[in-house]
């Protein structure tokens, strides 16, 4: 069978190709670019938990220590500390990392690769579907026609896969604009990032009203300052003198001494493709979605595309098209993207509104000031990882259905398990393989070898219904899990979201909730995925308005 095309070579188009790669999916990156990214310390994203652990997984980096880890995190209006968190093993903070480091780690992953093929000076140009493939064109030294079975565009905001079929991309332009240094200096608190809003020696100039300083590695940090509505110029004059007043003003003294590393303006924009699915063409990452007002960072949600994604190719590309199951991906990411910018939409007005009754109502201030912590610490609305509540995916009731601490259609919390080899390891380290994960909680099986509980109890009929389910599993036995009782048995997917939690052992509820994931019963004879659903589109009749359809529509 013809390999996956994906056509962009940044975070998510080499995320997707790692996954797919662990799944034994050959595919083919096509970068338009030379195959390297220049290095911009002020272009740097912020990976959440979730999201650290999938490229960790897939690289073997652990990002902690080609970032920098957030330490801990404070909130400020004027010089008041309104909000105040310091984070640990237990409670991880957020990982703030250059993106050509990233980048340059998902690339380094790639080589050696023998599934992935990295095609540079590739510019897609064409495209045309059958019902047995894909067939692209590139131009540029790589100029030529690649065969696939289906083709994902990663390529961005600007997105030419898009833009070739057709898709519409509404939303709005400009929802703000950030002036942004990236500066070698000392800061009071080393590792810990800041949100100042109003600070007391603000000016009338402009992006005098909000600051954040997030670290990164050998003692740079990015700050950003949040611009008024408008097309301000940004002159280098009058940035040096934001930065030398704001690091005046955190030091309380004269301005202390800086390195000017990088600078640029950052302009957040929000839009929402109408359709991710198109026959075998799909959409990810910036080509997708734009977001990243009130402190959300847009690439998070484009790696839980690729992880939700893959998983899905995975299966159709070997065991033939599943269109419940492919469909399921616009489905479940389209909802959760557009509930966060409606979330996001909704709120801006109250946060910079700057003005009126709101202003006065006590609390009022505070409450915005939580809400954008919950924007930049991946909580709540804004960033938390979505729950897949109304996914086609999710199995209908089911009889001994149990409540846990995770909701159906959550990601799971992250327990040690035993594996098959007997082996201690954590439960997302088991993920992205293709297999579904069937793990039995049973307290006391972490102190006795496997071999001396794996033949007792209800562990040989489990194991049968195991290995009688549509799909391969992987049985796995964890001492304990939030909210679940002994003996609970949970079915989790490829990707962590959890599917069910069944009380004991039950292989009619257990088969019937694994093929429900799968997408339901397999096709009577594999057709190919020609014409593709608009499912999720249509589900949500406000998500266009809500994601932005003022100034700037398209």
């Amino acid at each position: 069978m013809d390999p996956v095309i994906i056509v962009g070579a940044g975070p998510v188009g080499l995320t997707l190709a790692l996954a797919l790669a662990r799944q034994e999916v050959p595919c083919v990156v096509l970068d338009e670019g030379p195959g390297a990214d220049e290095p911009r310390p002020a272009r740097s994203v912020v990976l959440r938990e979730d999201t650290t652990e999938l490229v960790k997984r897939l690289t073997g980096v652990p990002l902690a220590a080609a970032g920098s880890p957030w330490a801990g995190w404070r909130s400020m209006r004027r010089k008041q500390v309104t909000h105040e968190i310091a984070f640990d093993d237990t409670e991880p903070g957020p990982v703030h990392i250059a993106q050509h480091v990233l980048t340059g780690a998902l690339r380094a992953a790639l080589v050696g690769e023998p599934l992935v093929e990295v095609a540079m000076d590739s510019r897609l140009d064409s495209l045309e579907q059958e019902p047995s493939g894909v067939t692209a064109h590139t131009r540029g030294a790589r100029g030529t026609w690649w065969r696939g079975s289906y083709l994902v565009g990663c390529d961005g905001p600007r997105s030419t896969v898009r833009k070739l079929q057709d898709i519409r991309f509404p939303g709005r332009t400009a929802v703000e604009r950030h002036a942004v240094a990236a500066l070698r200096t000392e800061l009071p608190r080393p590792g810990e990032a800041l949100l100042h809003r109003m600070p007391p020696w603000r000016t009338s100039g402009p992006f005098a009203g909000e600051i954040s300083a997030r670290p990164l590695p050998d003692g740079v940090w990015r700050l950003d300052w949040l611009m008024p509505p408008g097309k301000e110029l940004v002159t280098p004059e009058l940035l040096l003198d934001r930065v030398g007043e704001t690091l005046a003003g955190w030091a309380e003294g004269p301005t202390p001494p800086y390195e000017l590393l990088d600078t640029g303006v950052h302009t957040v924009h929000h839009r929402l493709a109408r359709r991710w699915r198109a026959g075998r063409v799909f959409l990810a990452g910036d080509a997708a979605h734009l977001l990243g007002a009130l402190g959300t960072h847009g690439l998070d949600e484009g790696l839980r595309d690729a992880d939700n994604l893959a998983w899905k190719l995975a299966l159709a590309w070997h065991h033939g098209p599943h269109e419940a199951l492919l469909d399921s991906y616009q489905t479940e990411r389209r909802a959760i993207v557009a509930a966060r910018l409606r979330a996001a939409d909704q709120a801006l007005p109250l946060v910079r509104g700057g003005g009126g009754l709101r202003s006065y109502v006590p609390g009022a201030a505070r409450g915005h000031d939580a809400f954008l912590v919950e924007g930049h610490l991946g909580q709540g609305t804004l960033g938390a990882p979505g729950v897949h509540a109304d996914s086609p995916l999710t199995p209908p009731p089911l009889e001994g259905e149990v409540p846990v601490d995770t909701p159906v259609g959550a990601p799971v919390t992250d327990v040690r398990v035993t594996a098959e080899d007997g082996t201690f390891v954590r439960l997302r380290g088991r993920l992205g393989r293709g297999a579904l994960l069937v793990v039995l909680v049973a307290p006391g099986t972490g102190v006795w070898e496997r071999r001396h509980w794996v033949s007792a109890g209800i562990m040989p009929r489990l194991a049968s219904a195991v290995a009688a389910l549509p799909q391969p599993a992987e049985l796995l036995v964890a001492e304990s899990y939030p909210g679940a009782a002994a003996h609970t048995v949970l079915l989790v997917r490829p990707d962590g979201h959890l599917v069910t939690a069944l009380s004991g052992v039950r292989p009619a509820s257990l088969y019937t909730a694994a093929e429900t994931a799968l997408g339901g019963p397999a096709p009577a004879e594999n057709g190919a995925g020609a014409a593709g659903t608009d499912a999720g589109a249509e589900a949500e009749p406000g998500a266009e308005v809500n994601a932005g359809t003022g100034a700037g529509s398209r």
